[in-house]
């Protein structure tokens, strides 16, 4: 079918859990890895490029029992995931996607509680879990760069989600508004990657509500310098997904309260 429409690309993800049910490289499902062996050979003989998302949201259960994406021992139990993945598929994949929509698992997994994993902690467990995947999208891209480009001749990137955000009115506070809601949306995972650290509005907005929270130090997480070249220019294209655009009026400052990123911007 996808032939006889004309498709030349098709973008697909790898379930973690189908290659790896337990999450680690200790127990390899074969019958998983065939599948997708057999899916990419159908694809690009039919002339079809496949384009592969490493993570789009499901996560082996024994990880999550770890606590998930805001436990920092993911980063390298991904590393080995995606190493294994680029071991098996690498030669037919020239196109990589680490994550797909982190800012959905973190924020509606992790934050709001609207997705799976449901834990609700907004304005710390997302927090903690983009700062994972902002490190183990890190490191996979280093592993392929240094252990893969050079025979297999790929591209790595992580697809970002964000809403377009236009001001309200012509109102300086309304700009203002809008530029930090997309800083706050598309920010927080682009400009680790294409800049260095996180957007300084979010560094100075919620080290200040954390502080007048009583908080002992800012609720997102510190990037060390190390951390902040070590993911600064991780990519190899520029992936987005795009829904819609948001209007954004400027609004006062939420009542000091309960930590939430909604208050933070």
């Amino acid at each position: 079918m996808l032939k006889n429409l004309g498709v030349t690309r098709y973008r697909f993800s790898l379930s973690w859990s189908r290659i790896l049910p337990m999450g680690l490289v200790n127990k390899i499902n074969q019958a998983g890895v065939d599948y997708y062996k057999n899916l990419i050979t159908a694809l690009k003989e039919n002339g079809i490029e496949p384009y592969v998302t490493l993570y789009h949201w499901d996560l082996p259960q024994p990880l999550q029992n770890l606590g998930g994406w805001p436990n920092p021992l993911l980063v390298n139990y991904f590393a080995d995931y995606t190493k294994l993945a680029f071991t098996l598929l690498g030669d037919d994949v020239k196109n990589w996607m680490t994550f797909n929509e982190p800012k959905q698992t973190c924020q509606m997994g992790y934050g709001y509680g609207y997705m799976a994993p449901a834990y609700v902690s907004d304005g710390v467990g997302n927090y903690l879990c983009a700062h994972t995947v902002l490190k183990a999208h890190a490191k996979a891209y280093h592993i392929y760069d240094e252990e893969f480009r050079a025979t297999q001749n790929g591209r790595v990137t992580m697809v970002i989600d964000t809403n377009w955000f236009e001001p309200a009115s012509d109102s300086k506070q309304d700009k203002e508004a809008a530029e930090r809601k997309l800083q706050f949306d598309l920010g927080w995972y682009a400009n680790p990657i294409y800049n260095g650290n996180y957007p300084q509005v979010m560094i100075d907005r919620i080290a200040d509500r954390s502080l007048k929270e009583d908080f002992l130090k800012s609720r997102l997480p510190e990037s060390t310098l190390e951390e902040i070249d070590y993911i600064k220019g991780t990519y190899d294209f520029f992936a987005v997904n795009h829904y819609t655009t948001n209007l954004v009026e400027w609004s006062e400052d939420y009542d000091i309260g309960n930590p939430s990123t909604d208050a933070d911007i």
